[in-house]
């Protein structure tokens, strides 16, 4: 394991808790006239003095403001707090969270060159891969979340990047991530991981040798459900200097208001992710005692197959997780959902509100999984009280049961 951040990372004191740094991670009041919050800065055109200044400008590509495209000063100021929570080198912001998975991917291959990608990846990347990269001739091979150090009979001459999600979309399944990037760093491929569900508060991917750690900060970085943004944090200057080309050349442009909303997100986020956490661990201990329920899908649990590897390199969990049943007809599917009084039907998760959504990721899974005989929902826990929660979820349940006592 990597325990050495990269040099140039997190500007607090070394000292500072998480909690601190979420709170007060960015640039500084007295560098805002004594405005606490990093003021919304929209731009495109940016004017310069003389003509030097002009042509000279795109030295400042990477860490200065030169035209709305590539940021403004509340894109940076976004960029420097999520770097000091990720201890990177430095974070290039994008439009959403799918914009940061697809620009990193694409950032490191060409035709011809060799993607090994975890199969329980989120649905949008897998679409990506199949319907864009692979139409540029990058191989994409999928491998089996729990293949460890075993990973290094999949690399080849022409293998660039290992992508990862860690836990994984729908079933929460676990990587080894230090067994992954020891063998990576033994054959000079990068890797990258979407650590969108334990934010950086609670996994950090730099510190256990990953090059890039990728966030969709619509969710729980911004923690109220009105904004997309992405985030990517590297490793090293030069890693991030390819992802800003990148974004650059694609044209991808995170908002200003956006950057300003995520910001005003992290200072709450230690406190909500706790709440959160909270909240999933009494309605999974719930969900535990339900008869229909065969297995819950939550790091955090006892009983789930990764627990000793969040237990090892995860300081807390958060408040998203699956819970597979025993089999939910159409009709009971309905009945279970259409009733829910607290918990809402949507995509996308991280804010203050409750979601439960019916989930099947079997038909997309390179390999066989647990889901393919079951139903599976996915949870996720917000800031309501866990009683109404409960309460909602039983009724649910309820349903269900009467409609199969009357069939």
């Amino acid at each position: 394991m990597r325990n050495d951040a990269p040099a140039n990372a997190a500007k607090c004191p070394a000292g500072w808790q998480e909690a601190t740094r979420a709170v007060h991670g960015g640039p500084k009041p007295s560098s805002q006239s004594g405005v606490i919050n990093p003021p919304v800065y929209r731009a495109s055109t940016i004017v310069y003095e003389t003509v030097d200044a002009y042509m000279d400008r795109h030295k400042g590509l990477y860490d200065d403001v030169i035209y709305g495209l590539y940021g403004t000063k509340t894109t940076f100021a976004l960029a420097e707090a999520i770097t000091e929570l990720e201890q990177a080198a430095a974070t290039v912001i994008t439009s959403s969270g799918t914009s940061a998975i697809a620009l990193t991917l694409s950032a490191f291959v060409s035709a011809g060159d060799h993607l090994l990608v975890a199969d329980c990846i989120y649905g949008p990347t897998r679409k990506f891969l199949s319907d864009v990269l692979s139409g540029f001739g990058v191989e994409i091979e999928y491998f089996k979340p729990d293949i460890g150090g075993d990973i290094a009979t999949l690399c080849r001459a022409n293998t660039k990047l290992i992508y990862m999600e860690t836990p994984g979309s729908q079933t929460f399944d676990l990587i080894d991530i230090p067994a992954v990037t020891k063998v990576a760093r033994d054959k000079g491929i990068l890797t990258a991981v979407d650590n969108t569900w334990a934010t950086p508060l609670y996994f950090k991917p730099l510190h256990h040798g990953v090059d890039i750690s990728i966030a969709s900060a619509t969710k729980y970085l911004s923690g109220h459900s009105d904004c997309l943004l992405g985030a990517m944090s590297a490793a090293t200057d030069e890693i991030y200097r390819q992802l800003k080309d990148v974004a650059a050349r694609w044209g991808n442009c995170a908002s200003p208001d956006d950057c300003y909303l995520v910001q005003r997100g992290l200072r709450t986020l230690d406190a909500r992710l706790e709440r959160h956490q909270r909240t999933a661990r009494v309605l999974v201990d719930w969900f535990a005692e339900q008869p229909e329920v065969t297995a819950i899908r939550y790091p955090a649990f006892v009983q789930d197959p990764g627990h000793a590897i969040w237990k090892r390199d995860f300081s807390g969990a958060t408040g998203l997780f699956g819970v597979q049943l025993d089999g939910l007809n159409e009709a009971e599917t309905r009945v279970f959902f259409d009733g829910l009084s607290i918990f809402q039907l949507g995509s996308s998760w991280g804010g203050f509100e409750s979601l439960a959504v019916p989930a099947w990721p079997a038909p997309v899974r390179a390999f066989p999984n647990g889901e393919r005989d079951g139903a599976l929902i996915r949870i996720h826990a917000g800031l309501e009280a866990p009683g109404d929660l409960i309460a909602d979820l039983d009724a649910a349940f309820g349903r269900v049961r009467s409609l199969r006592r009357s069939s």
